[in-house]
């Protein structure tokens, strides 16, 4: 064996020995409860809100406001990244790990000013995001808009 192929098998066992060990199991019951809870309060608040006489249109958007509002809020307090450390897709997926994809990086560069800082980064992780889902629905809606054109 030579002198590269031997480093490259150290350097294999050292990562092996000191990655941390990965429960799949208990990682998707963590996932899957705490995405849980979270929407689990999202249905809490949009039962709130109807109960007290607001329309299903304006109670779907108020609930998506309090819940981006609450997933900022938690990132501001650092709570919503300790949530994040154990349950993983679980608080990444619901709309309040949209807001902390945002809030995490404004809080991170502020230290270098309001625009080249928190302007430029902010939406370093959620920006791919914006311009993927923005783009699938303009592709969505040409293909709906010529499907109903044709017939």
């Amino acid at each position: 064996m030579n002198n590269k192929a031997s480093k490259h098998k150290n350097y294999q066992n050292k990562v092996e020995k000191e990655s941390p060990k990965v429960n799949s199991l208990k990682g998707c019951i963590a996932a899957f409860l705490v995405g849980g809870t979270i929407c689990t309060i999202g249905e809490g608040i949009y039962n709130l809100l109807i109960r007290y006489d607001i329309n299903k249109e304006q109670a779907v958007t108020w609930t998506s406001i309090i819940l981006i509002f609450l997933g900022a809020l938690l990132t501001g307090l650092d709570i919503y990244d300790s949530i994040g450390k154990h349950a993983g897709a679980g608080s990444i997926v619901p709309i309040t790990g949209f807001a902390n994809s945002i809030v995490s990086p404004a809080i991170e560069y502020k230290k270098e000013g309001y625009i080249f800082g928190v302007g430029a980064k902010m939406f370093t992780i959620a920006g791919p995001v914006i311009v993927y889902g923005v783009t699938t629905s303009v592709v969505v809606g040409l293909i709906y808009y010529f499907k109903i054109l044709i017939m």
